[in-house]
């Protein structure tokens, strides 16, 4: 039998490190378009279940908006606090406002309804009766009350270039917004408002008057 040459078996072996780098290559490859693959999928599924939250949300809101004009109005508002079982005079309903950043009063938007039911984890009744203690914690933290409070007032300029509220809108905010808090202080301060002449309307300054009052004086 006749021996390889030494030059056929280094072209033999050469030849079979080129094919093992050639498999490695292949393999890495492989793995690389398997990770990729996987990669995609996981980053599909939390994309599916937001889309999935946003479509839940979507039609809670439809079933309480005008379909004229795609807006939750005051009579769709009324319908929602009937089925959260609260007066639409409820601060809650002023707070969930806040959280849903509602430019008009009295009027939920689409874009406004998801960004504060999306923050509240709720897309149906049920949760959003279970996300009102905690929306009563967060608005009355130190650090979100003064913005709460100033978006109360805000929320009741019914009308663009309007910057003050009337007495008796004042009276009912005050006892709506820092009743709970200062029960004696707004008993007061209504009162006086109440049987004075000097005042028809009452501007941002003279509100953010109230608060401080409301903080600084004890009965």
């Amino acid at each position: 039998m006749r021996r390889a040459s030494k030059k056929s078996l280094s072209s033999a072996a050469t030849a079979s490190a080129g094919a093992e780098q050639v498999n490695e290559k292949q393999n890495r490859k492989r793995k690389g378009v398997s990770t990729n693959l996987t990669s995609r999928k996981a980053q599909r599924g939390p994309t599916k279940a937001v889309s999935k939250e946003v479509e839940r949300i979507d039609q809670f809101f439809y079933t309480y908006a005008d379909n004229s004009s795609v807006m939750i109005d005051p009579e769709g508002i009324e319908t929602l606090c009937s089925h959260l079982e609260v007066p639409h005079t409820d601060v809650r309903i002023l707070m969930l406002a806040w959280k849903m950043g509602c430019e008009k009063q009295g009027y939920f938007t689409l874009d406004e309804w998801r960004a504060g039911l999306k923050a509240l984890r709720a897309d149906s009744i049920s949760k959003l009766k279970k996300a009102f203690p905690e929306l009563v914690q967060e608005v009355t933290r130190p650090s979100n009350f003064q913005d709460f409070y100033i978006y109360a007032f805000r929320y009741c300029l019914t009308e663009d270039k309007k910057k003050c509220i009337e007495i008796p809108v004042a009276c009912e905010l005050l006892n709506l917004v820092l009743g709970l808090q200062f029960r004696p202080q707004v008993d007061k301060l209504s009162n006086y408002l109440k049987y004075q002449n000097d005042y028809k309307v009452i501007n941002m300054d003279q509100w953010m008057g109230f608060m401080r009052f409301c903080n600084e004086v004890m009965f």
